[in-house]
């Protein structure tokens, strides 16, 4: 990872990560983190379950639409995306993904592509969004999460470049080249994290996974209000909620309990 040309010297700012990680703690305890984190192990053997190599030619229509109900950016599009691609068509998406003999970010690229084609109300970048998780959440050790709350190139946005140093460039060009620096940027957060104390114990990646999604929770908040009125921000999730929202376990699928 220190080799590449894109991600050298000190690639974490260390200082603003243990400040959010402050501030997160102000609305929510350690303890609900960890719970938030023992959820995305569950999501995890859910996904690994039914994606597997043995096991992905069997997918079924309660699997597969459990699967984007698992998924913040899917959740709510979940029958359009199934209606318009078919169980089978989604099955051959989430195996090239998987398991196509192309870099994981060529392979991202294609099945975003697929996805987006669908249309019909999928915000821009949803593609990336649910083949990011799937990648993730089937191979937690392999692949990192790159969701648009994790980081949007469109607007700039996102929980990694608010932790990352400024002279961090994460925007590769292509979905492909963005998803490598996206996952390097990712690796050295999740080991500084193990060290610094900022990366909630106990749970691996999931651990960097729940702090990344504190810090966008903390980030909103702030924005929110500096923006918005005072009654607008009641309405607003709590940081635990908010949080479990983006990582797509707010709700569990019912065919998920039982898998």
């Amino acid at each position: 990872m220190t080799g590449d040309p894109v991600l050298v010297g000190q690639v974490i700012d260390t200082p603003t990560a243990q400040e959010f990680t402050r501030l997160a703690l102000e609305k929510v305890s350690e303890h609900d983190l960890g719970d938030i984190a023992a959820l995305l192990t569950d999501k995890s053997a859910f996904f690994v379950a039914i994606f597997g190599p043995d096991t992905i030619d069997n997918l079924d229509e309660g699997a597969a639409m459990a699967s984007l109900k698992y998924v913040f950016s899917t959740r709510r599009r979940a029958e359009v995306i199934l209606t318009t691609l078919t169980v089978d068509g989604y099955r051959r998406a989430v195996r090239g993904l998987l398991y196509a003999e192309m870099s994981p970010g060529e392979r991202l690229e294609v099945f975003s592509e697929l996805i987006d084609g669908v249309g019909r109300g999928l915000a821009e970048g949803t593609g990336r969004d649910l083949g990011s998780e799937i990648l993730h959440f089937t191979d937690p050790d392999r692949y990192w999460l790159w969701t648009r709350w994790v980081w949007n190139p469109s607007t700039g946005t996102g929980a990694l470049p608010l932790v990352v140093m400024e002279e961090i460039d994460l925007d590769g060009g292509t979905v492909a080249e963005t998803y490598r620096r996206v996952g390097l940027a990712c690796a050295f957060l999740n080991d500084v994290g193990e060290a610094a104390g900022f990366r909630t114990k106990g749970y691996g990646v999931f651990g960097t996974d729940v702090f990344l999604a504190s810090v966008y929770g903390v980030y909103m908040y702030t924005t929110l209000r500096m923006r918005m009125t005072q009654e607008f921000n009641r309405i607003v999730p709590e940081l635990a909620d908010l949080v479990q929202r983006l990582l797509g376990v707010n709700r569990t699928p019912p065919i998920a309990e039982v898998a």
